[in-house]
């Protein structure tokens, strides 16, 4: 299914509900699909076509979704890029995408390399443009608001490119196909039903699997969209209470920063049904506060990668209900730290290095295969068969199942660390760090030894003056196998995390990778 259906289907069966709310302005699906319309007549008029990549560079905005449907609608292909994006970054990406036309806001536009700057190429979607330059707006009003595009894509042509950090520091294009959407989504999501208004609040970057896929599920399911710039705790409550938001998606770091906030308590926050979380591990103490201040909410688990289209394993609902005999609520606690079970359209397993299943409780790799995975890496074979073999995808996440099938994360295989011949999971140690009363947060590294090859660093956020780095290896000293206790511990004011709130372990590496012996 071409995913430019999903706004068709929608447009037909509830033309006038909102689709977008954004800055408390409302577009109906029928103007949304009028703007669409719009913006593909306007960027063929420029000269985009089947299989140009057309770029755009911005926070949230209601101008993302329409430059998604137009592409598609071109049987372009859509190219979203980090607006945390550095020059060098921003460069290497664009001579990777090499796009026909790059949508951007004004306050990133010098960022954009000289070479790159040509006015035929790029539309200012913010601010006063110069002459020189096109303005999004100006672009919509002077296009046909019929569709005279009718896009001819199947199910495995790409649609996005998108891009995620690759292991030498060069970003890698993640290909999306139609399929990897739609297959998704006809499988989760019901289409969009004229007796049912739900709406979704939005704040994970657009740039993100998670957020595109999350505004192609609203769009198909007919829910109007409340989308958000950037997430911040007072305005996301207060966007809940205006719109009686139903549903929302937020990281662990965001749902902690919601709960303490100190007006928390001061808003109506009923409304929501569903609550996800994925993106970074969960400290069980966060979910259990969260499940106790939402009790009108389903909390769901979902773990994925931009490779496999977002979510391959879920912890339901169920899942969250902590009632029972104390031997179930133990057990049900001890659940709340799984990412849950696979999806049914996505197979499943745990590797060891020769790609062989290894036994419940032993750590491997976790890999994933499904008609929804992603194609490959745009115009990189090497790292296309080093991540895609035997039509599995092999996510670089370590993780182990129990008896019942549930799947705990051990880390990443390349932030593993190495002790004398022992492998340590830094997920382990984190957990039992996280769990001091007077630590806010927490990660792992490893650093060179002599000796043993690489010992284990904690980085950690303390919240009171008197603890210190004895206390810290002390309290993890009767918590711990001596090979994973911390040899040493660095306090910072704040771990340095990515927007959807996963600790940059490249960055604390660089940082705070020195040897043990040199404390300078």
């Amino acid at each position: 299914m071409n995913t430019s259906e999903f706004l068709t289907i929608a447009g037909a069966i509830v033309p006038d509900r909102p689709a977008i709310v954004f800055d408390d302005q409302t577009i109906t699906f029928e103007g949304l699909a009028e703007r669409v319309n719009r913006l593909a007549n306007g960027l063929s008029e420029i000269g985009v076509g089947p299989g140009d990549r057309v770029a755009t560079m911005q926070v949230n905005t209601n101008q993302c979704i329409e430059i998604y449907f137009a592409a598609a609608q071109l049987d372009a292909i859509y190219v979203p890029i980090n607006f945390r994006a550095k020059t060098e970054e921003l460069a290497q990406m664009l001579e990777i995408a090499q796009p026909t036309v790059l949508l951007i806001g004004e306050r990133y536009l010098p960022l954009v390399p000289e070479g790159s700057r040509s006015s035929e190429g790029i539309i200012l979607l913010d601010g006063k443009p110069t002459d020189s330059q096109r303005s999004y707006d100006d672009l919509l009003a002077q296009s046909s608001p019929d569709q005279m595009h009718f896009p001819e894509a199947g199910d495995e042509d790409t649609t996005v490119i998108m891009f995620t950090a690759g292991t030498t520091g060069v970003p890698k294009g993640v290909m999306l196909t139609h399929d990897s959407f739609a297959s998704y989504l006809l499988a989760t999501v019901e289409p969009a039903d004229p007796d049912i208004e739900e709406s979704n609040l939005i704040t994970v970057p657009f740039y993100h699997i998670a957020g595109l896929q999350a505004a192609l599920a609203a769009v198909y399911g007919g829910r109007t969209l409340v989308v958000m710039r950037q997430f911040e705790a007072a305005e996301w409550m207060d966007l809940v209470q205006k719109y009686r938001a139903d549903r929302a998606m937020l990281v662990p770091t965001m749902l902690k920063h919601v709960m303490d906030h100190p007006d928390f308590s001061g808003h109506d926050l009923s409304s929501l049904s569903v609550i996800t979380y994925g993106a970074a591990p969960m400290p069980l103490e966060v979910i259990r506060q969260a499940i106790e201040n939402f009790p009108g909410a389903r909390f769901i688990n979902a773990f994925g990668q931009t490779e496999t289209a977002s979510t391959i394993t879920m912890l339901p609902p169920e899942d969250h209900h902590l009632e029972g005999t104390p031997e179930e609520i133990e057990t049900k606690l001890k659940r709340l730290t799984s990412i849950g079970k696979p999806l049914d359209d996505v197979d499943v397993d745990i590797v060891d290095e020769e790609g062989k299943s290894v036994p419940v409780g032993e750590t491997g790799e976790i890999v994933a295969r499904g008609s929804r995975m992603m194609a490959g890496y745009w115009q990189e074979e090497t790292a296309t068969r080093d991540t895609l073999r035997g039509g599995w995808i092999y996510t670089g996440d370590l993780g182990y199942t129990d008896q019942d099938g549930y799947i705990y994360l051990s880390g990443r295989a390349k932030d593993f660390i190495k002790r004398g011949g022992e492998m340590i999971s830094p997920e382990e140690v984190e957990q039992v760090l996280r769990s001091h009363p007077e630590l806010n947060d927490a990660a792992v590294i490893g650093v060179p030894d002599i000796e043993w090859g690489e010992e284990v660093r904690a980085v950690v956020v303390g919240n009171a003056d008197h603890v210190n780095e004895e206390l810290i290896i002390e309290y993890c000293r009767d918590r711990l196998a001596g090979f994973k206790r911390p040899r040493s511990v660095v306090f910072v004011d704040e771990l340095p995390r990515n927007v959807m709130g996963k600790v940059l372990k490249r960055d604390l590496r660089e940082e705070f990778g020195y040897p043990v012996e040199n404390r300078d």
